[in-house]
């Protein structure tokens, strides 16, 4: 009996000792709009489990990738009675209702413009819903709504609805030609978080794309109009391994995209488009960030002068101009360094000096085309950033960009958030 007795002593103070250090209650401060259930939800440190400073460091670089929140810190306090732990999660929440509005021009229109309206954090569950109107010579729409976290903490879904117009240049046989492009699309993807570092999106998009030509060169060879269901299988998947301090940002991320497309027309065959962007990003001092993007893409290298892959302002070189050339692959490298130049309560002024290079393959053409002093283009530049610190992608960019390789050009560039 004696031996019993003391084997129970045993079991009930290695009992106590399990029991003891783990986290007793988590709490929130400075939620407004964010579900706290969600966010309790949402992290890897739980009620009841180990306390684990591993954890709860990935549970704030994995708070601050939400859309509604700028900045996470947490404190750990010991409760001397029970010798667990308390912790308390601070955060700051980004205001997530963001009017949408840009103005340009085009040789269609002196004032082509687009407005739009979303919220990038519905009921506080980082839920994205929205739409825009735009008119640069063609009206055109559209509608996005994305619930990462609709059905549990790591499944959901996204789609959208868009009517899309634009005069195209069409680059064949030493020459060119201006269309008129819609492209009207339904899509639907799945969304699966792996892992706090790792999502995978999977699904497909219905749409019709119609071209009309405008005016320019023509060939025998190629249509002046034509009119095309099509449909696209994607695969996506996203590592993201960013450490956010509001604006500033350390870390790597990865995004890998593959599409199948299929069409009704003979003009066009079926193609397969991938294409790989990798950012590093370090911070550098207190307000200094190096930033790096690295993205190749290849896609069925048919002779289409539709080619998939454009050179264009917008997407890839600031100052080229706005699709100057189309290609069956790419490969860019966008390299700058941001500094703050003033700061003060929630306003940041940016400035940065970036070097953006890049090549295509030429539809038809072969690896070699990425080399061809014809096809390379260098454009550094500078640039500034307007920011506001506790509004949700609230960074007004300007950038200025001039080529100094062959047929190099010059521009400014306007856009809404970092260009990468």
């Amino acid at each position: 009996m004696k031996k019993i007795g003391f084997i129970i002593i045993i079991l009930q103070s290695l009992l106590s000792i399990s029991q003891e250090n783990n986290i007793q209650k988590i709490d929130w401060s400075g939620s407004k709009k964010m579900n706290i259930k969600f966010m309790t939800k949402f992290i890897q440190s739980k009620e009841g489990e180990a306390l684990d400073s591993l954890k709860l460091n990935y549970d704030v670089q994995a708070l601050t990738r939400l859309n509604g929140i700028s900045n996470v810190t947490y404190t750990v306090e010991k409760d001397i009675i029970t010798n667990n732990y308390n912790v308390l999660f601070k955060i700051i929440e980004n205001f997530s209702i963001i009017p949408n509005s840009s103005l340009w021009t085009t040789d269609e229109t002196p004032a082509a413009y687009r407005v739009g309206l979303y919220e990038f954090n519905l009921l506080g569950k980082n839920n994205v819903i929205g739409g825009f109107y735009q008119y640069n010579g063609i009206s055109s729409y559209g509608f996005n709504f994305s619930s990462p976290f609709l059905f549990n903490e790591n499944l959901g879904i996204e789609t959208s609805y868009q009517n899309l117009g634009s005069i195209e240049p069409v680059f064949f046989e030493n020459t060119s030609a201006r269309y008129e492009y819609i492209n009207r699309s339904f899509e639907l993807l799945g969304v699966y978080r792996t892992s706090f570092k790792n999502t995978i999106k999977l699904g497909g998009s219905v749409f019709n794309e119609k071209y009309e030509y405008k005016s320019g060169a023509t060939s025998a060879n190629v249509p002046l109009g034509f009119n095309i269901d099509k449909i696209l299988i994607k695969l996506n998947n996203n590592y993201d391994n960013l450490k956010y301090d509001f604006y500033l940002i350390d870390g790597t991320k990865n995004t890998t995209n593959l599409q199948f497309v299929t069409q009704s027309n003979t003009f066009q065959d079926k193609f397969l488009i991938g294409w790989n962007d990798f950012s590093y990003f370090k911070r550098i001092g207190g307000t200094g960030n190096w930033a790096t993007r690295i993205r190749l893409g290849l896609s069925s290298n048919n002779t289409s002068p539709f080619s998939p892959f454009s050179l264009d302002n917008n997407v890839n070189i600031r100052g080229v101009g706005n699709i100057i050339d189309r290609g069956t692959g790419t490969f860019v490298m966008n390299t700058e360094y941001r500094t703050t130049l003033f700061e003060k309560n929630w306003f940041v002024l940016q400035g940065n000096s970036f070097i953006d290079i890049g090549s295509w393959r030429k539809p038809g053409g072969d690896f070699s085309d990425f080399t061809k002093p014809e096809n390379v283009r260098v454009y550094p530049g500078v640039g500034l950033r307007f920011m506001h610190k506790r509004i949700f992608n609230a960074i007004f960019r300007l950038d200025y960009g001039f080529g100094i390789s062959k047929n190099g050009t010059r521009g400014l560039v306007f856009g809404i958030g970092q260009y990468f």
